[in-house]
């Protein structure tokens, strides 16, 4: 009895010693500890893997299945068109088979929050086309033309259609200028806003604004710039080291102290990029080894000491001729993985569709940390970007 009569009063004067501990306690904010990740989870956030596949099944798509569980791969894109076997329907019938898809994908999932991307850019690139009862959206070129108002509805449009099928990253805007109208992957098709590189910064701002609204993540490509170039990168190496002008970095400028071109507009000075592409090209103005951006340290590291972006940086699609020309699958991932990329977008839809192509990367980076090239709080940094794309405070998915 005399322990049980101490015990009420040392809890009576506690309570008692007044509101002044309480209040401290109160006050007293628990952190939670950081999660602690294997390296294999780590390596796994670091890819972007593309499927074949309209629904998941066991018999049938295994390769993402295992990817998704096994590989805790943290990323995925989509694809209307398979270029290997040239068919339409790779991963999209209609809005309401794409919903049970992004919600299958996302079950097999090991990572908190799948991203799940697509070239959603309007205009020619357009994965949800009319074709399969999408809205239509019209080019970048067209937009842009009929002003800030239009862009704004268009891309309002997109974000909200991303998020009802249950899509979170939109590899747009595209942020090249339209240095040379005739690029036949750019200028050519209408994929520019502008060729004026503070239009073309104003119009990416309020195309990553209006898909922030809607908890979608944007993607500003490609940097260093392909719209001067006179070539494709999904056929082979283009070098625009004499067609390439300075203005195109413009739109990639990220620190508030180059923010100029929003005119103390506070919303567009926020909306910058969750991620941002590096293109293919070869530009020995800012790496004179002659190495493509995506593969190149130093365009990388001007990206973020110059420019100031400390986001994710995606590499372009590794399936395209540019790379696989030049490079092994294996040495691509490792360049890629040297050069500071974060994100390396395996596509699988180049010339052959490979059903080891993800056991085959994570062995390529496992590597890597196990021979000393890279360290393990390498692939964490890189990780930890993918985990937090810089969406607004208090959104979920």
């Amino acid at each position: 009895m005399k322990m049980k009569l101490t015990v009420i009063a040392l809890v009576l004067a506690l309570m008692g010693c007044g509101n002044q501990n309480t209040q401290s306690i109160q006050n007293t904010q628990i952190t939670e500890p950081e999660p602690e990740y294997t390296l294999e989870e780590n390596i796994g956030m670091m890819l972007l893997v593309g499927f074949r596949g309209t629904e998941l099944d066991y018999n049938k798509n295994i390769e993402i299945i295992s990817a998704l569980r096994d590989y805790h791969v943290g990323s995925v894109i989509l694809f209307d068109y398979d270029v290997p076997t040239g068919t339409r329907g790779r991963n999209i019938k209609d809005a309401e088979q794409l919903r049970m898809l992004c919600k299958q994908l996302r079950s097999f999932a090991t990572v908190d929050n799948l991203l799940i991307g697509i070239d959603q850019e309007g205009g020619y690139v357009s994965r949800l086309s009319t074709k399969y009862d999408f809205p239509k959206i019209p080019s970048a070129q067209k937009c842009a033309a009929k002003g800030d108002d239009t862009v704004r509805h268009y891309a309002d449009l997109t974000g909200q259609m991303l998020q009802e099928i249950g899509i979170n990253l939109d590899f747009a805007p595209v942020a090249d200028v339209n240095v040379n109208p005739r690029c036949p992957v750019i200028g050519g098709i209408e994929r520019s806003f502008s060729g004026d590189p503070a239009v073309v910064r104003r119009c990416c701002l309020i195309w990553a604004n209006e898909l922030l609204n809607h908890n979608v993540i944007s993607c500003f490509k490609h940097f260093p710039g392909h719209g001067s170039a006179t070539g494709d990168t999904h056929k082979g190496l283009v070098d625009v080291t004499d067609t390439w002008q300075r203005c195109e970095l413009e739109p990639y400028r990220m620190t508030k102290e180059n923010s100029y071109y929003t005119h103390g507009d506070p919303v567009l000075e926020y909306a910058i990029p969750g991620m941002v592409m590096t293109a293919h090209v070869v530009n020995r103005k800012l790496d004179p080894s002659g190495l493509p951006a995506s593969l190149s340290p130093k365009i990388t590291s001007y990206l973020r000491d110059t420019l100031g972006y400390d986001g994710i940086i995606v590499t372009d699609d590794l399936a395209m001729g540019a790379i696989v020309q030049q490079y092994s699958f294996e040495k691509a991932v490792r360049m890629a993985v040297l050069a500071g990329a974060d994100l390396l977008c395996l596509s699988n839809n180049g010339g052959t569709y490979d059903v080891n192509m993800v056991p085959r990367a994570v062995k390529v980076i496992k590597k890597m940390v196990a021979d000393g090239e890279v360290t393990e709080e390498r692939i964490r940094q890189s990780a930890d970007r993918v985990r937090a794309p810089g969406l607004r405070e208090n959104r979920v998915w």
